[in-house]
């Protein structure tokens, strides 16, 4: 998109001035040691050792050993650290020489370097380097947690009643429950997080001070008529009750003033949660989650302070709690991983209830704030708050062509695997295209941040969850070897409980976005090593591929070479190739020791599921 609105400069103009004051001298944390760089195949392979207590690492990188350390930008847009090890820096030129030291992220930043580390990575060869998986089928399993589909984001609730054109002469209120009937249905979506409870549209206030909520009943009934349930986002603020009327946001002039009366903020929050249970039962509501506005460490989503956002926390939750103890609530909802031990801090120290930490990241897997929660949960003798990454995806950027892009279906399986032991919920923002915030789509591969597209196809990414979602039974131990194993090439398989399949999903990606279009030094072989198969038994082999060749429906409308928007005929062919074809592989006998090895050509970026079933 090259048109910029006038809510895409100010967005642009805003964006990068953090409001956020951090907390000092909490958690500083020593720098890990044992930093060892394995030289790869278009790569160094960083590994260390884990410090206790730590959030992420930083990873700095010099030309010489004695510095200038920098930290690396794997051009994300948004947080550097990383949750882990290992590490692949794809950033390199093979044969060039490159020195490593790795700073323990806290909620103080990084803490000082580590010793240093020198790799240098190699050209590709004749044949793509190799990685091995080995699993055992007949291992204990252990629960693999559902944290993709737990929730995902989308853009504001009105939506569901918009009834002017949409993008591309689509029907946008149609569109957008459809999309949320698909992720519901493809992926096992449970509920739905999104902006604008008190939009002008659904909120407003009466001559004598109460609130009408007319508007949100109808958004709300055709929500919850898809049979998923919503998290409530308490934002934005209603004209008459903000301190300056003027202070907005996007092109829907959405407000993000704080309150002039601090004392009507709370009767709004209460007065709603009122009428919800009137509307729709107290038990009902008592399930769903309310979370306290959005990213108000950004100066673009909040005009006041961080003790302004706390302020406005504390006021909604003790008026939602008063309402109903069991409804669960939680912030501060902030952008790339900021003011979380800051509001902990404050819930303990002014007795203020929290039952969930929730803020966003983009372009990298989120980072381990187990430690602040548990740290809480043991000064307080209170229950651990969860961990809601209520925002989270490829990219923060409007009109990225990354998102469009098969690099983004193994950044997300990357993303999802990291989180299953860290977090309670991984939201994917969002789940459709018809998103209005910086201005309408201009053509069908805008660079949306929807998992499918205006017109509902799934992007790759939205393959990626689904292949997720089709893992069957638990999980089994599995180990990655070889060249860029388990930060190039990683795998989570699972068991069927009555042992009858075995699931194998591998991906090859990175989080280096200058390889958005792949990169044949990383494309890879993997040998699947399976042990603890009944020895004799036929399997048959069902693949399914998520590549540049497979599951990609932009090379599909490429290959059509369309205009901005497809016509009927496009269209048809579009929706016939919007599905994810599932190829049959030659049956295999596992021999006498319950053992098979299988072959598979893993290209950068690529998915590859293998369904196993015995005969």
């Amino acid at each position: 998109m090259t048109d910029k609105s006038a809510a895409h400069i100010d967005w642009e103009s805003r964006i990068g001035k953090p409001s956020d004051t951090r907390l000092t001298g909490v958690g500083e944390m020593p720098a890990p040691d044992r930093l060892t760089a394995q030289d790869g195949t278009g790569l160094v392979l960083l590994h260390w050792a884990p410090v206790e207590g730590a959030l992420g690492y930083l990873v700095h990188r010099a030309d010489s050993v004695e510095g200038p350390y920098e930290p690396l930008d794997h051009l994300g847009g948004d947080v550097l650290a990383v949750p882990h090890p290992p590490y692949a820096d794809t950033l390199v030129t093979p044969g060039r020489t490159y020195h490593y030291k790795v700073a323990t992220w806290s909620d103080s930043g990084a803490g000082e370097l580590s010793e240093a580390a020198t790799g240098r990575a190699r050209a590709a060869g004749a044949t793509p380097a190799a990685v091995t998986v080995a699993l055992d089928a007949s291992a204990p399993t252990s629960e693999l947690p559902g944290v993709w589909n737990r929730m995902i984001g989308a853009e504001h609730f009105s939506l569901l009643t918009w009834d002017k054109p949409g993008a591309g002469g689509s029907d946008v209120a149609l569109e957008y429950a459809q999309a949320l009937g698909i992720v519901r249905d493809e992926i096992g979506v449970r509920s739905v997080r999104a902006h604008g409870t008190f939009l002008p549209e659904t909120v407003s206030v009466r001559a004598d001070g109460t609130f009408d909520f007319s508007g949100l009943d109808e958004v709300y009934d055709r929500f919850l008529a898809t049979g998923l349930k919503p998290v409530v986002e308490l934002s934005f603020m209603p004209r008459e009750l903000a301190a300056d009327p003027e202070y907005t946001v996007f092109d829907y002039r959405a407000l993000v003033s704080t309150p002039h009366d601090w004392q009507r903020w709370g009767d709004l929050c209460r007065d709603l949660t009122l009428h919800l249970q009137e509307r729709y039962g107290k038990e009902e509501v008592a399930g769903w989650e309310f979370e306290v506005w959005n990213e108000a460490n950004l100066e673009v989503f909040w005009n006041g302070t961080q003790d302004d956002y706390h302020r406005l926390y504390e006021v909604a939750v003790r008026a939602i709690k008063a309402v109903d103890e069991r409804i669960r609530v939680g912030g501060p909802s902030s952008a790339a991983a900021g003011w979380v031990g800051a509001l902990l801090e404050h819930c303990r120290t002014h007795d203020v209830p929290v039952d969930f930490v929730s803020t966003h990241t983009y372009g990298n897997a989120p980072l381990d704030f187990r430690p602040m929660t548990r740290a809480f949960a043991e000064a307080t003798g209170r229950p651990e708050p969860e961990i809601l990454w209520t925002e989270w995806g490829v990219t923060p950027t409007h009109f990225h062509r990354v998102s469009d892009s098969v690099f983004a279906a193994p950044f997300v399986l990357r993303g999802m695997k990291s989180a299953l032991a860290s977090t309670d919920c991984l939201a994917y923002w969002v789940a459709s295209d018809q998103f209005e915030e910086l201005g309408w789509p201009n053509r069908l591969f805008h660079g949306g941040f929807g998992l499918l597209t205006v017109g509902n196809l799934r992007k790759p990414r939205f393959w990626a969850l689904y292949l997720l979602s089709q893992l069957a039974g638990g999980r089994l131990p599995a180990a990655v070897s070889g060249d860029g194993a388990d930060a190039l090439v990683e795998v989570i398989a699972t068991r069927a409980e009555d042992t009858s399949t075995l699931d194998v999903l591998v991906w090859n990606g990175t989080l280096d976005q200058s390889k958005i279009d792949g990169a044949r030094t990383l494309d890879r072989t993997v040998t699947v090593h399976i042990d603890g198969l009944q020895p004799g038994a036929t399997y048959h082999v069902v693949s399914r591929r998520v590549d540049e060749e497979h599951a990609n429906i932009q090379a599909v409308w490429n290959e059509l070479d369309g205009g901005d928007w497809p016509d009927a005929q496009q269209w048809g062919k579009l929706r016939a190739a919007d599905r994810l074809p599932a190829d049959q592989l030659p049956p295999f006998i596992a021999n006498a020791d319950g053992a098979v090895l299988l072959s598979i050509d893993l290209p950068n970026p690529g998915i590859r599921f293998l369904r196993l079933a015995r005969d």
